[in-house]
């Protein structure tokens, strides 16, 4: 028992201390925005990689996304009676929830572990040490430009998600469900006011800078070779998928409340 505590305690330290490696690096990593140098060939690097690279698997997902959701609502509303409210479902499920969470996961899967594994081959390669040798910051080097990345590519990728996502549920509730295509863009319109956009927009700022901070932080945390890079790119891509759907609730929480929406 005395042996089973002293490793609960001692994990329980290990975790305090990267937790406060994780909140350092990610407030340096930040604070590195507004501060010289600026490396901003590294950033534009970053967006092309993490934006133009994404672009077409977010579109893919994003269009069969909002179709099975359309086809789904279709189905379930047209039996009770309810077949003409699906744009505006569609369009509140995709601006609000589906849309941010989709492509933020599509993002950690892509991009998040390209950046945990590239990090975390320059900490095996010796090549972050070989930085400082040089007197470069890595953090403003390295973490920075991916966090200008995230903060930037997910609300874009978001955006374009969701208009593929509402041509999808459009040609499935015309084509499908024999809807008025006039009257679900009516439906889409009604639902764009500031609430549901504003959610839409700020949900995936955070969810690009979880991702970001996350992924570097597994990425410079690499140890013990080729396994240990795999580690930390598992669990680069695991955290943030998990603290992306627990930020997700929380936000849509405060949100709902800050908004005045009653439940």
């Amino acid at each position: 028992m005395h042996g089973r505590g002293n490793t609960i305690g001692l994990r329980l330290r290990e975790l305090i201390y990267d937790l406060q490696d994780f909140y350092l690096l990610s407030f340096r990593g930040s604070l590195g925005i507004v501060s010289k140098p600026f490396y901003f060939k590294d950033t534009i690097e970053q967006m092309d990689y993490a934006g133009a690279g994404s672009f077409l698997i977010i579109v893919l997902i994003s269009l069969f996304v909002g179709m099975a959701l359309s086809l789904q609502l279709s189905a379930e509303l047209s039996t009770l009676g309810l077949k003409m409210y699906t744009g505006k479902v569609v369009g509140i499920s995709i601006i609000r929830e589906l849309g941010p969470v989709v492509v933020a996961v599509v993002y950690a899967g892509r991009v998040g572990s390209g950046i945990a594994s590239e990090l975390g081959s320059m900490v095996l390669g010796h090549q972050v040490d070989t930085l400082r040798v040089f007197g470069v910051d890595p953090t403003k080097k390295l973490v920075t430009p991916r966090i200008v990345s995230a903060l930037l590519m997910v609300p874009v990728l978001t955006i374009i998600g969701d208009a593929v996502s509402l041509l999808g549920g459009y040609y499935i509730a015309v084509n499908v469900g024999h809807q008025s295509g006039t009257f679900y863009w009516s439906s889409i319109r009604e639902v764009l006011n500031f609430e549901n956009v504003f959610t839409g927009i700020l949900k995936p700022f955070v969810f690009g800078y979880l991702i970001a901070c996350i992924c570097c932080f597994m990425g410079l945390s690499a140890r013990g070779g080729s396994v240990g890079m795999r580690q930390s790119t598992t669990r680069a891509v695991v955290f943030s998928m998990i603290f992306i759907v627990i930020t997700d609730f929380v936000l849509t929480r405060a949100l709902l409340y800050i908004l005045g929406f009653s439940i």
